[in-house]
């Protein structure tokens, strides 16, 4: 599956980071991870961390899939609204859910700096603003939801939200407290190199082909030809999951995004916060650490990629659009324009967890606009599957839920 179109920012503006051989010959180790985006180099620090043998493998070079194509913004809220999760699986699993994505916030930031990381992580506040007039009564809900489950959060009118941030055509939001960014795509290079360094394997250009399931162990068959036997395989394929499990767990969306050129002066006001609407599609937008705008929206369900990239011209038009609605006066001047895409599930949260036709085997698979966020979870779920333990959310992101 082709997961972006040819232009990404991230890929362009970081360029070959590392390269890694593809593999030549039989190996085995105690865990086999698939899949070198982030959540693969997150899963790959965390077994090094436990003191496993590690092997990473993945069908393209590294990094160069959905990774290069996300927007990297950390939020603790997640697509669908807390007050709404509360009412599909209760208040534990909901505020649990939440919680750990904001504590997951907290975790990247100490993780970039055990490994000296260069990636701009930047704490920001996060503005949900009201996109229509009928959508004021339940965010005000999805607010009092928050205030009640702890969060720092601030209800903003229409004129605090002008006054503040310059953002006019909006009926108030609320600004939270806790957010970041980053880019993801360094950064998981980064992990990669730190942890190549304490003996992490990584083989890229290298594809899974099939798997065979034995008792206490598993063997991959790539196809170059050469195997791996491995005690536990974690699969962190993300959107191409759909190709392996045949269940109807997740839907894939196709997302646009646009960044512009520099302009440190032009975005200022927006500087140090994370911006997303109610609006469906929602629009969403950051600066980056060189002073540029990030702004994405227009969603639509993905057919094949052709057909995606062939949007590109229109869904930047329809972006800058909604731009000019909300910031009248701002020049964005584009740059870049890619589009990526990314997984919708029926209550917002990813699937992690084993899966009964896998044997041996664990799913790290963050969907939705918290893919980050949710495979930091992730790694303390696999830290204690690996040790039969269970995590308080596994029931709750679990396949057959």
């Amino acid at each position: 599956m082709d997961l972006k179109s040819n232009e990404p920012f991230w890929l362009l503006k970081n360029g070959l980071m590392a390269s890694y051989p593809s593999l030549k010959s039989d190996e085995e180790c105690d865990v086999l991870i698939i899949g070198g985006g982030i959540t693969g180099s997150l899963m790959a620090h965390q077994m090094m961390e436990d003191g496993y043998k590690t092997i990473l493998i993945d069908r393209r070079e590294i990094c160069n899939g959905s990774t290069s194509a996300t927007t990297s913004m950390l939020q603790y809220e997640i697509d669908v609204p807390l007050f709404d999760l509360i009412g599909k699986i209760g208040e534990r699993g909901a505020v649990g859910s939440y919680k750990a994505c904001s504590d997951s916030i907290d975790r990247i930031e100490k993780l970039t700096k055990k490994i000296r990381s260069d990636a701009g992580f930047k704490r920001k506040k996060s503005l949900y603003f009201v996109a229509k007039k009928k959508d004021v009564a339940w965010l005000k809900n999805e607010f009092e939801a928050r205030k009640n489950a702890g969060f720092e959060v601030k209800w903003l009118e229409s004129g605090d939200v002008s006054e503040r941030f310059g953002f006019e055509n909006t009926y108030g939001g609320i600004l939270s407290e806790q957010g970041a960014s980053i880019d993801a795509f360094k950064f998981a290079h980064e992990l990669f190199k730190f942890n190549v360094k304490r003996g992490l394997r990584i083989f890229d250009k290298t594809e899974m082909r099939s798997v065979k399931y034995c008792k206490g162990h598993n063997i991959v068959f790539t196809a170059n030809g050469p195997q791996i036997k491995a005690k536990k395989v974690i699969y962190c394929i993300g959107f191409e999951s759909k190709n392996l499990i045949k269940d109807n767990f997740v839907d894939l969306k196709s997302t646009y995004a646009l960044v512009s050129e520099i302009d440190e002066a032009g975005f200022k006001d927006i500087a140090d916060i994370l911006v997303w609407n109610t609006d469906e599609p929602y629009l969403y937008m950051r600066t980056t650490d060189d002073g540029r705008m990030l702004i994405g929206g227009a969603d639509e369900d993905f057919h094949n990629a052709e057909k995606r990239d062939a949007l590109l011209d229109k869904k930047e038009k329809v972006i800058l659009k909604a731009l000019r609605k909300i910031k009248p006066d701002c020049h964005f001047y584009t740059d870049f324009v890619w589009a990526g895409t990314f997984g919708e599930t029926k209550d917002g949260l990813p699937y992690i967890g084993t899966h009964e036709r896998f044997r041996n085997s664990y799913f790290v698979l963050g969907f939705g606009g918290n893919g980050i966020t949710f495979s930091v979870t992730g790694m303390q779920m696999v830290s204690l599957y690996m040790k039969n333990k269970k995590h308080p959310l596994s029931e709750y992101f679990k396949f057959g839920r």
